[in-house]
């Protein structure tokens, strides 16, 4: 299982999903109703790591995958 958090206003609570890849993640979030406005424009951090070429990446029981909206300020 891995641990999937959503950070600043996206606003959801932690979840625990049985998936092995991103491609299988992206399809888990398209299942949560509140997550519309943030698939496609959050980047994703695997372990506190930002990935940028998340296409086919494995994931491990015991991963954390944090869902990062961008930011905006001045």
């Amino acid at each position: 299982m891995i641990k999937v958090e959503f950070l600043g206003p996206i606003g959801l609570n932690p979840i625990e999903l049985n998936i092995k890849t991103i491609n299988e993640l992206s399809e888990s979030l398209k299942q949560i109703s509140a997550m519309d406005q943030w698939i496609g424009i959050s980047a994703i951090a695997i372990n506190n790591k930002i990935v940028t070429q998340s296409e086919g990446y494995i994931l491990y029981d015991g991963d954390v995958v944090s869902i990062l909206p961008p930011v905006c300020g001045g």
